[in-house]
Protein backbone atom coordinates (compact mmCIF):
# COMPACT_ATOMS: atom_id res chain seq x y z
CA UNK A 1 0.00 0.00 0.00
CA UNK A 2 1.27 3.47 -0.88
CA UNK A 3 1.98 5.75 2.07
CA UNK A 4 0.51 8.60 0.02
CA UNK A 5 -1.66 8.34 -3.07
CA UNK A 6 -2.89 11.45 -4.87
CA UNK A 7 -5.17 10.50 -7.76
CA UNK A 8 -6.32 13.00 -10.38
CA UNK A 9 -6.74 15.89 -7.92
CA UNK A 10 -8.14 19.21 -9.12
CA UNK A 11 -8.94 22.36 -7.19
CA UNK A 12 -10.86 25.44 -8.27
CA UNK A 13 -11.50 28.64 -6.35
CA UNK A 14 -14.23 31.21 -6.82
CA UNK A 15 -12.52 34.59 -7.05
CA UNK A 16 -14.63 37.70 -7.72
CA UNK A 17 -17.35 35.62 -9.32
CA UNK A 18 -15.06 33.70 -11.65
CA UNK A 19 -13.74 30.16 -11.34
CA UNK A 20 -9.94 29.85 -11.13
CA UNK A 21 -8.31 26.43 -11.48
CA UNK A 22 -5.41 26.18 -9.04
CA UNK A 23 -4.64 22.49 -9.65
CA UNK A 24 -5.59 20.31 -12.58
CA UNK A 25 -5.45 16.49 -12.66
CA UNK A 26 -2.49 16.06 -10.29
CA UNK A 27 -1.42 12.50 -9.47
CA UNK A 28 1.53 11.20 -7.49
CA UNK A 29 2.35 8.53 -4.94
CA UNK A 30 4.98 7.84 -2.29
CA UNK A 31 6.05 4.49 -0.90
CA UNK A 32 6.38 4.03 2.88
CA UNK A 33 9.53 5.77 4.09
CA UNK A 34 10.07 7.64 0.82
CA UNK A 35 11.04 11.33 0.68
CA UNK A 36 9.35 13.37 -2.04
CA UNK A 37 9.88 16.99 -3.05
CA UNK A 38 7.55 19.38 -4.89
CA UNK A 39 9.18 22.19 -6.87
CA UNK A 40 7.63 24.74 -9.16
CA UNK A 41 7.01 28.46 -9.68
CA UNK A 42 5.14 30.54 -7.13
CA UNK A 43 1.40 30.13 -7.51
CA UNK A 44 1.51 26.66 -9.07
CA UNK A 45 -0.40 25.11 -6.16
CA UNK A 46 2.39 23.32 -4.24
CA UNK A 47 1.23 24.51 -0.83
CA UNK A 48 -2.42 24.00 -1.77
CA UNK A 49 -1.66 20.38 -2.62
CA UNK A 50 0.12 19.90 0.70
CA UNK A 51 -2.85 21.39 2.56
CA UNK A 52 -5.25 19.05 0.79
CA UNK A 53 -3.18 16.07 1.97
CA UNK A 54 -3.36 17.53 5.49
CA UNK A 55 -7.16 17.99 5.28
CA UNK A 56 -6.83 21.77 5.63
CA UNK A 57 -8.26 22.36 2.13
CA UNK A 58 -10.70 20.08 0.30
CA UNK A 59 -10.15 19.08 -3.34
CA UNK A 60 -12.77 19.91 -5.94
CA UNK A 61 -12.36 16.49 -7.53
CA UNK A 62 -10.08 13.48 -7.28
CA UNK A 63 -8.99 11.29 -4.39
CA UNK A 64 -6.24 11.37 -1.74
CA UNK A 65 -5.30 8.61 0.68
CA UNK A 66 -2.72 8.57 3.46
CA UNK A 67 -1.76 4.96 4.24
CA UNK A 68 -5.09 3.88 2.82
CA UNK A 69 -7.14 6.43 4.75
CA UNK A 70 -8.92 9.60 3.66
CA UNK A 71 -7.07 12.76 4.77
CA UNK A 72 -9.74 13.60 7.34
CA UNK A 73 -9.54 10.17 8.95
CA UNK A 74 -5.72 10.29 8.87
CA UNK A 75 -5.75 13.74 10.49
CA UNK A 76 -8.15 12.71 13.22
CA UNK A 77 -6.00 9.65 13.90
CA UNK A 78 -2.94 11.96 14.14
CA UNK A 79 -1.20 10.18 11.27
CA UNK A 80 -0.14 13.49 9.66
CA UNK A 81 2.51 15.90 10.90
CA UNK A 82 2.88 19.37 9.35
CA UNK A 83 5.85 21.76 9.47
CA UNK A 84 5.23 25.29 8.17
CA UNK A 85 7.75 27.88 6.98
CA UNK A 86 7.16 29.77 10.23
CA UNK A 87 7.84 27.61 13.28
CA UNK A 88 4.65 28.98 14.94
CA UNK A 89 5.83 28.12 18.45
CA UNK A 90 3.91 29.43 21.45
CA UNK A 91 6.21 32.11 22.90
CA UNK A 92 5.24 31.49 26.54
CA UNK A 93 6.02 27.77 26.38
CA UNK A 94 9.41 26.08 26.62
CA UNK A 95 10.87 23.78 23.98
CA UNK A 96 9.55 20.68 25.76
CA UNK A 97 6.17 22.28 26.34
CA UNK A 98 5.83 23.25 22.67
CA UNK A 99 6.76 19.75 21.54
CA UNK A 100 4.22 18.06 23.79
CA UNK A 101 1.38 20.45 22.88
CA UNK A 102 -0.29 18.13 20.30
CA UNK A 103 -0.41 15.32 22.86
CA UNK A 104 -2.04 17.61 25.40
CA UNK A 105 -4.64 18.66 22.84
CA UNK A 106 -5.37 15.03 22.06
CA UNK A 107 -5.47 13.50 25.52
CA UNK A 108 -4.62 16.00 28.22
CA UNK A 109 -1.44 16.19 30.24
CA UNK A 110 -1.78 12.64 31.50
CA UNK A 111 -1.22 11.40 27.91
CA UNK A 112 2.29 12.87 27.82
CA UNK A 113 5.29 10.62 28.43
CA UNK A 114 8.21 12.85 29.59
CA UNK A 115 10.74 10.27 28.39
CA UNK A 116 9.25 10.33 24.89
CA UNK A 117 9.41 14.14 24.82
CA UNK A 118 13.03 14.07 25.92
CA UNK A 119 13.82 11.51 23.22
CA UNK A 120 12.42 13.90 20.61
CA UNK A 121 14.37 16.80 22.09
CA UNK A 122 17.53 14.76 21.66
CA UNK A 123 16.52 13.52 18.19
CA UNK A 124 16.32 17.09 16.86
CA UNK A 125 19.53 18.17 18.61
CA UNK A 126 18.02 20.43 21.27
CA UNK A 127 19.31 18.66 24.37
CA UNK A 128 20.19 21.32 26.93
CA UNK A 129 17.51 23.68 25.60
CA UNK A 130 14.46 21.85 27.01
CA UNK A 131 13.50 24.83 29.18
CA UNK A 132 14.36 27.57 26.67
CA UNK A 133 11.60 29.69 25.17
CA UNK A 134 11.36 30.49 21.44
CA UNK A 135 12.80 33.99 21.88
CA UNK A 136 15.97 32.37 23.23
CA UNK A 137 16.42 30.15 20.17
CA UNK A 138 17.88 30.79 16.73
CA UNK A 139 15.66 30.39 13.66
CA UNK A 140 17.16 26.98 12.94
CA UNK A 141 16.58 25.81 16.51
CA UNK A 142 12.97 26.99 16.37
CA UNK A 143 12.42 24.91 13.24
CA UNK A 144 13.98 21.87 14.93
CA UNK A 145 11.46 22.32 17.71
CA UNK A 146 8.64 22.59 15.14
CA UNK A 147 9.82 19.37 13.47
CA UNK A 148 9.86 17.58 16.84
CA UNK A 149 6.34 18.85 17.54
CA UNK A 150 5.19 17.49 14.17
CA UNK A 151 6.70 14.09 15.01
CA UNK A 152 5.37 13.81 18.58
CA UNK A 153 2.26 11.87 17.54
CA UNK A 154 4.40 9.42 15.50
CA UNK A 155 2.75 10.38 12.20
CA UNK A 156 2.89 8.16 9.14
CA UNK A 157 3.13 11.23 6.88
CA UNK A 158 5.33 14.30 7.46
CA UNK A 159 4.45 17.36 5.35
CA UNK A 160 6.92 20.25 5.12
CA UNK A 161 6.02 23.56 3.49
CA UNK A 162 9.23 25.49 2.79
CA UNK A 163 10.45 24.73 6.34
CA UNK A 164 13.82 26.45 5.85
CA UNK A 165 12.83 29.22 3.44
CA UNK A 166 13.50 31.98 5.97
CA UNK A 167 17.02 30.78 6.83
CA UNK A 168 20.30 31.92 5.28
CA UNK A 169 21.99 29.50 2.87
CA UNK A 170 24.57 28.19 5.33
CA UNK A 171 21.97 27.47 8.01
CA UNK A 172 19.60 26.07 5.39
CA UNK A 173 22.05 23.40 4.24
CA UNK A 174 22.85 22.55 7.84
CA UNK A 175 19.15 22.11 8.55
CA UNK A 176 18.75 20.01 5.41
CA UNK A 177 21.25 17.51 6.81
CA UNK A 178 19.58 17.63 10.23
CA UNK A 179 16.19 16.92 8.68
CA UNK A 180 17.60 14.02 6.66
CA UNK A 181 19.04 12.53 9.86
CA UNK A 182 15.73 12.97 11.71
CA UNK A 183 13.76 11.53 8.78
CA UNK A 184 16.06 8.49 8.54
CA UNK A 185 15.72 7.78 12.27
CA UNK A 186 11.95 8.35 12.41
CA UNK A 187 11.26 6.30 9.24
CA UNK A 188 8.39 8.64 8.36
CA UNK A 189 7.26 9.20 4.79
CA UNK A 190 7.89 12.85 3.87
CA UNK A 191 6.70 15.32 1.24
CA UNK A 192 8.38 18.73 1.14
CA UNK A 193 7.60 21.88 -0.81
CA UNK A 194 10.68 23.88 -1.77
CA UNK A 195 11.68 26.59 -4.23
CA UNK A 196 15.32 25.41 -4.20
CA UNK A 197 16.30 22.89 -6.88
CA UNK A 198 19.51 22.02 -5.05
CA UNK A 199 17.59 21.41 -1.83
CA UNK A 200 15.15 19.11 -3.63
CA UNK A 201 17.97 17.06 -5.16
CA UNK A 202 19.83 16.86 -1.84
CA UNK A 203 16.79 15.73 0.11
CA UNK A 204 14.47 13.68 -2.06
CA UNK A 205 14.14 10.20 -3.50
CA UNK A 206 11.83 11.65 -6.16
CA UNK A 207 11.16 15.20 -7.31
CA UNK A 208 7.80 16.24 -8.73
CA UNK A 209 8.12 19.28 -11.00
CA UNK A 210 5.02 21.45 -11.25
CA UNK A 211 3.96 24.09 -13.75
CA UNK A 212 1.44 26.86 -13.17
CA UNK A 213 -1.81 28.08 -14.74
CA UNK A 214 -3.18 25.63 -13.86
CA UNK A 215 -0.94 23.75 -11.43
CA UNK A 216 0.04 20.33 -12.75
CA UNK A 217 2.95 17.90 -12.61
CA UNK A 218 5.08 18.08 -15.75
CA UNK A 219 8.00 15.86 -14.74
CA UNK A 220 8.99 13.26 -12.17
CA UNK A 221 12.69 12.90 -11.47
CA UNK A 222 14.14 9.90 -9.64
CA UNK A 223 17.10 10.92 -7.48
CA UNK A 224 19.32 7.86 -7.37
CA UNK A 225 22.13 9.43 -5.35
CA UNK A 226 23.47 7.27 -2.49
CA UNK A 227 22.34 7.86 1.09
CA UNK A 228 23.19 9.24 3.56
CA UNK A 229 23.39 12.44 1.54
CA UNK A 230 26.31 14.79 2.17
CA UNK A 231 27.06 18.38 1.18
CA UNK A 232 30.13 17.16 -0.71
CA UNK A 233 27.77 15.60 -3.26
CA UNK A 234 26.53 19.01 -4.40
CA UNK A 235 29.43 19.61 -6.78
CA UNK A 236 29.61 16.05 -8.14
CA UNK A 237 28.60 15.36 -11.78
CA UNK A 238 25.59 13.18 -10.92
CA UNK A 239 24.20 15.86 -8.59
CA UNK A 240 24.78 18.64 -11.11
CA UNK A 241 23.10 16.59 -13.85
CA UNK A 242 19.98 16.14 -11.73
CA UNK A 243 19.88 19.87 -10.94
CA UNK A 244 20.15 20.68 -14.65
CA UNK A 245 17.37 18.26 -15.55
CA UNK A 246 15.08 19.78 -12.92
CA UNK A 247 15.99 23.28 -14.08
CA UNK A 248 15.13 22.42 -17.68
CA UNK A 249 11.81 20.94 -16.57
CA UNK A 250 11.04 24.19 -14.75
CA UNK A 251 12.25 26.68 -17.34
CA UNK A 252 12.41 24.76 -20.63
CA UNK A 253 14.03 26.73 -23.44
CA UNK A 254 14.67 29.67 -21.07
CA UNK A 255 17.65 27.76 -19.63
CA UNK A 256 19.57 28.01 -22.92
CA UNK A 257 18.46 31.62 -23.37
CA UNK A 258 19.79 32.58 -19.94
CA UNK A 259 23.07 30.75 -20.56
CA UNK A 260 23.56 32.59 -23.87
CA UNK A 261 22.74 36.01 -22.38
Amino acid sequence: MAALAIDNISKTFDIDGRSVTALDSVSLDLAPGEFGALIGPSGCGKSTLLRMVADIVSPTSGHISVAGEAPRKARLAHHIGFVFQDATLLPWRTVSENIRLPLEVVGGRRAVDPAAIQALVELVGLAGFEHARPSQLSGGMQQRCAIARALVTSPQMLLLDEPFGALDEIMRFRMNLELLRIWAESRTTALMVTHSIEEAVLMADRIFVMAARPGRIVDEIKVDLPRPRRLSQIGEPDFVALVERARKSLFGDMVEMLQDA
